[in-house]
């Protein structure tokens, strides 16, 4: 026992050593570093800045406002820059009260390019519900050996293997409808059949009489039809369109029913399918929101123009180009938020379009309203600065706005448009909308806009 205690204490001595050696060089380092650099504490390297999203439109949004002339001071310089051309206007509301903060030129109506699409989200979040669904059918045609594929007015419908579209949201499968008809089939008895095709929930031209004639040679848009894949894409991934987005639509499908033990008989043929025939097999799309959310992100004009159509449908108009624009101004009506918006298609690549900055900044307002929670996903779906979608690549050199910034884009030769929300330096939260649609060639008008929302988001 003795030994024992003996052994505890010198143990106990010699910990004791070396923690007083250990905090004597301590102290000798700081000394030394003291003395060579005049202070009392290590040097630390310097923090490497790390860019990251800030909160989007956090504080509540109820922050107090921002003064006008601090708005208009800091703005009105900024919307001369020779970039943006003759023909410019603006406009910056408060998003609770819908009081204007600042206005140049805006009750003017300005080409809106894509812009217009938030006129087209607004109009089938709305009339459609944020729930619906766009279904791409097969039925029973007129004898037992027929079926009819009918085009429901999905472009998001893909040929590919879902595994193989890495995107948001998950499209619906024609591989996946094609292996649930032919299981139906073989439930029936049935190994052979005809398959028509039925495209007619749609009616009037498959273009736009106001587009420019190179828009679909050019892959900026496919013919609009209620039945296509990959929205009429030559190839998933690339720009060239097919002539017949139905007809493609069609051959790939009779080609997947084959693989699943099908045989089919005839070749294409666009039918009318019967009244009240059976359905054998059905896919659906992603919801309504999330279809606004890509549209609204990716400024797809394809599934634009189809969202389009489907208010046509449930406002009972006809099923067009001019049937669209009706009904979209019908929904807007109720909304009370009509007021400076004229359309003539859904995607915004008709030179005809005419909004008003201030017409467009009320808009939004409306949709991030809490009293219109069917329109939020107008919020998330909007590309956020130096972040996602058309604004990813923006705001470069505006480090202090990344992230801030939720907006909608739009681009047509001559014309930039940027219209979106933000909160202001104090948590003010805000609804803008900069349009220029008479802009020089070779002009970076995108860096004044981006300038202009940043301005907001700073004041």
């Amino acid at each position: 026992m003795r030994r024992e205690r003996w052994v505890a204490l010198v143990t106990l001595v010699l910990l004791q050593l070396f923690v007083v050696a250990a905090g004597a060089h301590l102290l000798t380092s700081g000394l030394l570093v003291e003395k060579a650099t005049g202070s009392a504490a290590p040097v630390e390297p310097p923090p490497v800045p790390v860019i990251t999203a800030s909160p989007v439109l956090a504080a509540g949004g109820n922050g107090p406002l921002p003064a006008k002339s601090t708005l208009a001071g800091r703005l009105t310089e900024a919307l001369g820059d020779p970039a943006l051309g003759g023909h410019v206007g603006a406009a910056i509301l408060d998003a609770e009260t819908g009081a204007t903060l600042f206005g140049s030129g805006a009750d003017g109506g300005v080409t809106p390019a894509s812009t217009t699409k938030l006129v087209t989200a607004v109009a089938s979040l709305a009339s459609l519900g944020p729930d619906a669904r766009l279904s791409t059918r097969v039925v029973r045609g007129s004898s037992p050996a027929s079926i009819v594929l009918v085009g429901g007015g999905d472009p998001t419908l893909t040929a590919r293997k879902p595994s193989a579209v890495p995107v948001y949201p998950q499209p619906a499968s024609l591989a996946s409808l094609a292996l649930r008809t032919a299981r139906a089939l073989k439930a029936a008895g049935t190994t052979k059949v005809t398959v028509a095709y039925d495209d007619g929930l749609y009616t009037g031209p498959t273009i736009s009489p106001v587009w420019k004639p190179n828009y679909v040679p050019d892959g900026e848009a496919a013919p609009v039809t209620a039945l296509m894949v990959d929205e009429g894409r030559v190839a998933p991934g690339v720009r060239q369109r097919v002539a017949d987005p139905s007809r493609t639509a069609h051959g790939a499908f009779v080609s997947m029913l084959s693989k699943q033990g099908i045989a089919v008989s005839r070749s294409a043929r666009r039918v009318k399918a019967p009244a009240g025939a059976q359905e054998i097999a059905r896919v659906d799309s992603a919801p309504v929101y999330a279809l606004v959310e890509r549209a609204l992100t990716m400024s797809d004009n394809d599934l634009s123009e189809a969202l389009a159509r489907q208010v046509a449908i449930k406002e009972g108009r006809p099923v067009s180009f001019d049937g669209a624009a009706a009904a979209v101004h019908q929904v807007l009506v109720r909304l009370k938020a009509d007021e400076g918006v004229r359309v003539f298609d859904g995607s915004g690549l008709s030179p005809k379009n005419r909004i008003t900055p201030m017409g467009l900044a009320r808009l939004i307002a409306v949709a991030a309203s809490p009293a219109n929670p069917r329109l939020h996903p107008i919020v998330s779906g909007m590309p956020i600065s130096g972040f996602s979608g058309t604004l990813g690549h923006r705001f470069g050199k505006i480090h202090s706005a990344y992230g801030l910034i939720r907006a909608k884009t739009g681009t047509l030769n001559g014309v930039s448009t940027l219209a979106g929300m933000t909160t202001t330096r104090d948590g003010r939260l805000v609804t803008f909308a900069f349009m220029a649609d008479d802009i020089p060639p070779g002009r970076n008008a995108e860096a004044a806009l981006d300038r202009l929302a940043a301005t907001v988001a700073g004041s």
